[in-house]
């Protein structure tokens, strides 16, 4: 069977049902998303700015330790070259040496910094490289002397110590001659000693008189030697001894000490920033329920203000018993006027008699007067037989027109 025109027509009302619920779906669904993303995309910009601020205290955190490190720690160790040099002017062929070996060492990195730093200990030591040479064995002791001076060229301190070639038998030579003959043929190995002297234990600069330089003196003229090298160390003690021997350690623990202390900072400042600006609405409320209790105060007493105060033309003539008197009075007026007959009174054809107990006008436009007209004494009279509770005088309403 087919289907009828009724069922398509509760198909089509089904679908159109569907339709607007669809579409709504289909709108939350979309505002849903936007919210999510919304949402998202804060997150991410918070999450950024969080991950920047993190790693700008992290840069100033290590920035401050090495500003801290290079200024606080100073030179750990110098070394430099020793040339020696001698007087050959001999006036005896028998001695080709006239005088003691000496150096003229500076005591200055790259030639302008000073390598000392006032205070601090430093162990002074010189390097002789010497060979086993029959004349330096039969040499012996031999003294080596140090002379600091300053820039003035003045002598601040003098060290002399004594040294020697460290003893070895003929039988010890001949066996490490022997054993060590493959590397001495090839030149990888030399028969030498490197003999150390210490000069000082701990010398400390004098801030008056710093040094520059030094000069140093082997009192031998047969003394033989290789190559020369003055050591200076530094002696720490303190924090300086934990920050040469432990750097990452102790750089660690400073880059964190910075960093932990730099992030309080910031976030006390984060935090002083949020009170205050929360603050300052609370104040301007707080200001606002206090001028609105002023206002509802001014308010109370002003109807009590308005009572006391005498009241003006303008608002006497707009109250509602004022305007119902004004009616009544009209009313009387003109029934005054159709009552009275005609008894013979010449009326003034001069307009100036009507008008001279008139007021002038003088307010603006729109102002509501009284107008004051007398009646004669006849029509008065007259009007007594007619009723007794009319006055005199009657008012009239009118209007001040300007021109």
């Amino acid at each position: 069977m087919h289907p009828s025109m009724e069922e398509f027509s509760s198909e089509d009302s089904g679908v159109q049902d569907v339709g607007p619920q669809i579409n709504g779906l289909v709108v939350r669904i979309l505002e849903a998303m936007s919210v999510l993303l919304l949402r998202v995309r804060q997150k991410v910009l918070e999450t950024a700015v969080l991950i920047c601020v993190i790693l700008l205290l992290f840069w100033v955190a290590l920035f401050l330790y090495g500003s801290f490190y290079y200024s606080f720690m100073p030179t750990a160790n110098f070394i430099t070259p020793v040339h020696f040099f001698y007087r050959t002017d001999c006036p005896s062929p028998h001695h080709p040496m006239c005088s003691f070996p000496v150096a003229n060492v500076s005591l200055l990195k790259n030639g302008k910094h000073q390598v000392m730093t006032y205070g601090q200990p430093y162990q002074i030591a010189l390097e002789l490289e010497m060979p086993e040479s029959p004349a330096n064995r039969d040499l012996g002791m031999f003294l080596v002397k140090i002379s600091p001076y300053s820039k003035a060229g003045q002598i601040v301190d003098v060290s002399t110590r004594s040294a020697m070639l460290h003893y070895r038998s003929s039988l010890l030579q001949a066996l490490g001659t022997v054993v060590f003959s493959p590397m001495l043929l090839t030149g990888a190995s030399e028969q030498k000693q490197s003999i150390i002297v210490e000069l000082y234990s701990e010398f400390k600069d004098n801030s008056y008189k710093p040094i520059v330089g030094a000069f140093v003196e082997i009192h031998s003229q047969n003394v033989q030697i290789y190559r020369a090298h003055l050591y200076i160390f530094a002696h720490f003690t303190g924090i300086r001894y934990l920050l040469y021997h432990f750097p990452l350690t102790t750089a660690l623990i400073g880059v964190m000490s910075n960093f932990t202390f730099l992030s309080l900072i910031s976030v006390l400042s984060f935090l002083q920033f949020n009170l205050g600006s929360r603050r300052k609405p609370g104040k301007i409320n707080i200001q606002q329920e206090e001028m609105n209790e002023q206002d509802d105060l001014d308010d109370q007493f002003e109807p009590q203000d308005e009572k006391n105060t005498p009241a003006t033309t303008t608002d006497l003539l707009d109250s509602p018993i004022y305007m119902e008197n004004v009616d009544t009075m009209e009313l009387n007026s003109v029934e005054l006027e159709e009552s009275i007959p005609d008894m013979g009174v010449e009326e003034s054809e001069d307009p100036r008699e009507l008008a001279e107990d008139e007021p002038i006008c003088e307010a603006g436009d729109g102002d509501m007067i009284l107008r004051h007209r007398h009646l004669s004494q006849g029509m008065i009279q007259t009007s007594k037989a007619l009723t007794d509770t009319t006055d005199k005088n009657y008012y009239r309403v009118d209007v001040c027109t300007s021109f």
